[in-house]
């Protein structure tokens, strides 16, 4: 993981230590690869860097909150429905990157659908986290569909985040809908709820509660799960068998950013392989967006993942999100547990 780190170093003064200023960004990936960024682009180029961590709800909140008076300049990471919805309400800014044609076409899409707003950076499968030692202990079986989850034996052992702060929660909903129909995906919700034990507001903290032994299972990106594995946790993850969806985690250009050269360099930047490899080193194993990226071994191997056909512009536009979050809301986070 060093070496990772000192390549990038190496690689990011390539770039140039002679850039000046400052950038502001959004950062709503893991908490250790929004430092990672932050040490090493500010070393390499000499630009100084502000990074505020945020759910990427939260930051698609802030962004509309600021709309007039912007004071973000690059909002990283986060599910790519917020950042669709964020293109589409003109709160990102045009840009068309010189290196679109390094990206895997998933990134490229997410690109041209948003009007050249936001970009994919990278991509994960949803699927669950478990912890096999307090499943053993329990009896419980290790779930293996989405409807295993329902069943009563799993009572007050499922953690999820809420979906109206959490991408990954959103990412879920959406998912369901596409996988079952919107009628039969709310009923499953509702018998899911009674097995809840909480709503987390990050998507992040259900696979950190299984980790550390406080609930059984959590519905997380899998790629979270490594991570807490490699700090000696005992969490394992597994995709659903009857389909499941993906996060394409995207980067935009504020529209009315303060330090827009500077956010272009840092966009540029966040491109490139060497920036990319630093995910690994923050235990983040997501698949990167640029195809010249070396993988590391503990990310996902997507064609062993059953996925349905993810409508990414439908489900990332404002108006389904709302939709279903407030049907959310009204019909399933409100009833007794």
């Amino acid at each position: 993981m060093k070496n990772i780190l000192a390549a990038a170093l190496l690689a990011g003064s390539a770039i140039g230590a002679s850039a000046q200023g400052q950038v502001n960004v959004i950062c709503s990936v893991q908490a250790d690869w929004c430092n990672n960024i932050a040490t090493i682009y500010s070393r390499t180029t000499g630009t100084k860097i502000n990074v505020a961590l945020k759910g990427s709800g939260e930051a698609l909140a802030q962004l509309i909150a600021e709309k007039d008076n912007p004071k973000t300049d690059v909002w990283f990471g986060g599910t790519g429905d917020p950042h669709l919805q964020a293109a589409e309400q003109g709160l990102t800014l045009e840009y068309k990157s010189p290196t679109l044609s390094q990206l895997h076409p998933w990134a490229q899409q997410q690109a041209q659908q948003s009007k050249y707003r936001t970009v994919g950076i990278y991509s994960g499968p949803l699927g669950f986290g478990y912890n096999p030692e307090l499943l053993a202990k329990k009896k419980l079986p290790v779930p293996r569909t989405w409807a295993d989850l329902t069943k009563p034996i799993y009572k007050g052992e499922v953690q999820v985040a809420n979906p109206a702060s959490s991408g990954t929660a959103y990412t879920m909903i959406a998912t369901l809908v596409q996988l079952m129909g919107e009628e039969k995906a709310f009923d499953y919700l509702k018998a899911l709820h009674k097995n809840v034990s909480q709503y987390t507001r990050s998507g992040t903290a259900p696979i950190k509660a299984v980790a550390r032994g406080e609930t059984a299972v959590s519905i997380s990106f899998v790629h979270d799960g490594p991570g807490e594995k490699m700090q000696g946790f005992p969490v394992e993850t597994i995709t659903p068998a009857d389909g499941t969806g993906a996060e394409i985690g995207s980067m935009s250009i504020v529209k009315g950013a303060r330090n827009l050269e500077a956010a272009k360099k840092f966009y540029e930047w966040a491109l490139t392989p060497s920036a990319q490899e630093i995910a690994f080193a923050a235990k983040s194993f997501q698949v990167p967006s640029n195809k010249a990226t070396r993988i590391d071994p503990n990310v996902p191997d997507f064609r062993k993942i059953k996925f349905i056909n993810y409508d990414y512009a439908k489900y990332g536009s404002s108006s389904e999100r709302r939709r279903l979050i407030a049907r959310w809301e009204k019909e399933v986070n409100s009833l007794p547990r």
